[in-house]
């Protein structure tokens, strides 16, 4: 199983979500990628990630031009930005997915209250990527019904 994340700059949601998707599965091969990549993964998604157990520190943002030749059993993007200027994959790809969020990054306010917007989005990210994965992931792996033979 070979599944992308997209996000615009591939420095939050998107390297959130390829976090929580590898800690539920380690045999999935997960990677992110922006359409306008940063130089670097969000201090605030490191940390936030840190507090539920898991290390993105070593995530790097990367173009999703690297990935546009790969054969894919979902391309996911997490952000409306990327979702409408997804671009064209010369690769297979399997399913083509949108599960949206807020982009921490752009909130404006006190310290407390950016720390909570993106514990919210972590939370947000979690469980509907936790969705996904019993959905989409773990039903591929239940046996056959032997009951109709």
């Amino acid at each position: 199983m070979k599944i992308l994340i997209l996000c615009t700059g591939n420095s939050c949601r998107s390297q959130m979500a390829h976090g929580f998707l590898q800690s539920f599965d380690k045999n999935i091969q997960v990677y992110s990628a922006g359409t306008h990549p940063v130089e670097k993964v969000n201090p605030l998604a490191v940390k936030t990630m840190a507090e539920v157990g898991i290390d993105i520190s070593k995530h790097i943002p990367t173009n999703v031009t690297a990935y546009l030749s790969d054969t894919w059993d979902y391309v996911i993007t997490v952000c409306g930005s990327a979702n409408e200027t997804c671009p064209a994959f010369e690769g297979n790809v399997g399913k083509r997915l949108h599960i949206g969020f807020d982009d921490p990054s752009e909130v404006i306010g006190t310290t407390d209250f950016i720390r909570s917007e993106f514990e919210r989005v972590r939370n947000e990210i979690k469980n509907e990527f936790a969705k996904f994965y019993i959905t989409e992931i773990k039903k591929q792996e239940l046996p056959k019904c032997a009951c109709n033979r």
